[in-house]
């Protein structure tokens, strides 16, 4: 369940009335880890493995390919939800030890960073050889806008859709946060071994540092957003090698890095 019905009162040139419009869901996710409280995160329920998985991946605390087993330990109507992650201390990433104290809400995934030193990323920049054809994108967002149900039913989601080489959707997520919608996209492709078949990811907001440090880390070449981007995604984006294109409405878009 991704979203409910909630009762309002809708204003139309001075008159009124009473509506039942359908809301995302936004609900807290406890994660443990070895059974000791990691981070929260606010998030529309469903696909909280996968999501797990990709921000734990995301975040250097568990980078190992062998899967990993989730106990869900509470589960409220309300979506509010506690899971614990048992990870062996030799698997444990150095991400651990920058522990998330912070409440991470939807709408920031960097929220929960203890110091300024936590935003950056360390690797090599990504080399790519392989051409994307641009011309290809108002097809690719149609057909992402047409599997987003959580977003049809309530305006109020964002999506994430992971393209492979053959311009082929192979996964995607929806969620009220941005970044978690590419947590569980990624999540996904972690827990089928298929990560290293993306050659871009759409997303149907703005692009922020967050993302493109995701995209960089699951060493996704390409970055389209609908919208947006940040000063700090593009500067990233250029460190990292990503080529990063924003606005991409229609038959237009602007390539930022390349």
């Amino acid at each position: 369940m991704q979203t409910l019905k909630y009762e309002g009162l809708l204003l139309n040139n001075g008159d009124s009335k009473k509506v039942n419009d359908t809301l995302v869901i936004e609900a807290a996710l406890q994660i443990n880890i070895n059974s000791e409280p990691y981070t929260v995160v606010m998030r529309t329920p469903g696909d909280d493995f996968e999501l797990i998985r990709g921000l734990l991946y995301a975040e250097d605390i568990y980078k190992n390919k062998k899967n990993l087993t989730f106990e869900i330990i509470e589960n409220r109507e309300n979506g509010f939800s506690i899971i614990n992650v048992p990870i062996l201390g030799n698997y444990l990433g150095k991400g651990y030890l920058n522990k998330r104290t912070l409440l991470s809400v939807s709408s920031c995934g960097i929220c929960g960073k203890q110091k300024l030193e936590d935003i950056n990323v360390i690797g090599e920049k990504l080399i790519h050889k392989i051409s994307f054809n641009t011309k290809k994108l108002k097809q690719l967002f149609s057909e992402m806008k047409d599997k987003q149900e959580t977003f049809d039913a309530s305006g109020g989601s964002h999506a994430a859709a992971l393209i492979d080489k053959d311009y082929q959707i192979i996964a995607l997520k929806e969620d009220i946060g941005r970044h978690n919608a590419v947590d569980k996209a990624i999540g996904e492709l972690l827990i089928n071994n298929s990560l290293n078949n993306v050659n871009c990811i759409l997303v149907s907001g703005r692009v922020s540092y967050e993302i493109i440090s995701k995209a960089f880390i699951a060493k996704i070449p390409i970055v389209v957003a609908v919208s947006a981007c940040s000063s700090l995604a593009v500067d990233f984006a250029k460190e990292f090698g990503i080529t990063l294109i924003g606005f991409s409405r229609g038959n237009k878009a602007t390539i930022y890095s390349k």
